[in-house]
């Protein structure tokens, strides 16, 4: 039997009104479509377990994102989402944004068989990703701080690819900068992007 964790009512009230019922219908299907998931919180959102990760749901300031641990074998074999902060689903910020029930439900119900059959995506048939280049505010920013080049110098590839998104996803140039001031702070520090998250 399945369970639910109060730390998932809590991480759902707190969220924007739009996001809210958007949660929670997700969730209700997580829990019809496998009625032996159990809730977690994991990275700081939402996490539903059935022999391993099934899937995810977190909320943002103007949208929600839905992802599912091997999405690459159940949404998007192609790839085209791979990499995406939004997850498999796309942006969503309406209830009308969401694939049907039906579909959710077969999606959530893939997502267990492979955990339980132990399937493992195929790595082989995702291409490397090529280095991003080093926006020129960033490089800037670095040859201005020594503790954060160095760090930045250190980082493997993939993390140093999340700041560098994260700096050149921002719509705003206030948010840019403030990312941008925040990154070089992180780096002085020795932090990589995700340092929030790790248990």
């Amino acid at each position: 039997m399945g369970t639910r964790d109060p730390r998932v009512d809590a991480y759902i009230a707190k969220k924007a009104e739009f996001a809210r019922p958007i949660l929670a219908h997700f969730r209700s299907l997580v829990h019809e479509a496998d009625p032996d998931v159990t809730e977690t919180l994991k990275w700081g959102h939402p996490a539903f377990m059935h022999d391993g990760i099934v899937c995810g749901m977190a909320a943002f300031k103007e949208h929600c994102a839905f992802n599912f641990w091997k999405g690459s074998m159940i949404v998007d074999p192609k790839g085209v989402t791979a990499g995406k902060a939004m997850g498999q689903l796309g942006r969503i910020t309406r209830m009308a944004d969401l694939p049907s029930r039906a579909v959710l439900k077969r999606y959530i119900r893939e997502a267990v068989r492979l955990n339980v059959e132990d399937v493992k995506p195929d790595r082989s048939r995702r291409p490397p990703r090529k280095p991003l280049p080093v926006p020129d505010d960033l490089a800037s920013g670095l040859r201005g701080n020594r503790a954060a080049r160095e760090t930045f110098g250190r980082l493997p590839p993939s993390q140093q690819r999340d700041y560098i998104e994260w700096i050149t996803e921002a719509r705003r140039e206030a948010t840019r900068a403030t990312r941008l001031a925040t990154t070089l702070e992180w780096l002085a520090e020795g932090k990589h992007r995700n340092w929030k998250y790790e248990r």
